[in-house]
């Protein structure tokens, strides 16, 4: 697998609008998107810096991913997200490689395959994400 960009970067935060406030207020940050994801339980502002994004994301519920990494680790990066040209022919090369594969088969959001390669413990703490396709905020969320 060579990537051919970094895409975005996450990182879990307790409450989205006091971060916002931080990035936006204090920071300079332009919000460029602000979303719910259902299917993974998130609510996300995503910024763009050139042509990497940041997302601030916090859990809507205490059951999912992101709010276990804050009960476990508090703030902070939660995932590298890397773009690849073909999520399943990624997955599917990386498994032939032996690599510990979080998802078997991409996942769908935002007109985006996506899926997670590698627990936080393989990669030096931080979950790794692969993913293609544009965001695309016209697109619903297919737990809806």
């Amino acid at each position: 697998m060579k990537p051919k960009a970094v895409d975005h970067i996450c990182i879990a935060v307790r409450d989205l609008a006091r971060a916002r406030a931080r990035y936006e207020e204090v920071l300079g940050f332009k919000p460029d998107g602000v979303y719910e994801a259902p299917s993974e339980s998130i609510r996300v502002v995503r910024y763009y810096l050139g042509e990497v994004a940041l997302e601030l994301m916090e859990p809507m519920t205490t059951d999912c991913e992101v709010a276990r990494f804050l009960e476990k680790k508090g703030e902070g990066v939660f995932l590298i997200s890397y773009r690849v040209s073909d999520v399943k022919a990624t997955l599917e090369a990386l498994g032939e490689k032996g690599a510990p594969l979080l998802d078997k088969k991409p996942r769908r959001l935002m007109g985006n395959n996506y899926a997670f390669i590698a627990a936080p413990s393989y990669t030096s703490g931080v979950l790794t994400e692969i993913i293609d396709g544009d965001f695309d905020y016209s697109y619903d969320d297919p737990s809806t």
